[in-house]
């Protein structure tokens, strides 16, 4: 019987809408060390991205417009994005500051929290927020 999914590919994995995918994909290389497992052109118009992060495909993302969809990110819509993500990293002060200089926007920088995670939060380039997280006790 055949997989009800690709090879490779997670049960759930996130779709962002973004305004420039050359962008997207620069600020998550240089942010959160993501890297391109594929990419589609058409002519020459990235229209679709799949990234990876410590073996998982966790984002794949299209252009405004890509495909007819009307989808518009937070930043474009001017809305809080009503989701975020949790993304576990080896050094949450090194990544939030990795962030911030690919220009996210700060939104609580890094703190022992009581739950016992060092945390921080960040807003990526079209609006969606990022818990930034490394599990210390």
């Amino acid at each position: 019987m055949a997989s009800s999914r690709p090879t490779g590919v997670p049960w759930l994995t996130p779709y962002l809408t973004v305004r420039d995918a050359r962008v997207a994909t620069a600020f998550f290389e240089a942010a959160f060390g993501f890297k391109v497992r594929d990419s589609v052109q058409d002519n020459g118009v990235v229209m679709h991205v799949e990234m990876t992060y410590q073996d998982s495909l966790i984002v794949m993302f299209a252009p405004e417009g890509a495909f007819g969809s009307t989808a518009q990110t937070p930043q474009s819509a001017g809305a809080t994005a009503p989701q975020s993500f949790y993304l576990y990293v080896d050094d949450v002060d090194a990544v939030y500051a990795r962030s911030l200089t690919a220009g996210a926007k700060p939104l609580s920088e890094p703190q022992d929290q009581f739950w016992g995670d060092r945390f921080a939060q960040i807003e990526d380039l079209d609006g969606y927020r990022w818990a930034l997280a490394r599990h210390i006790s």
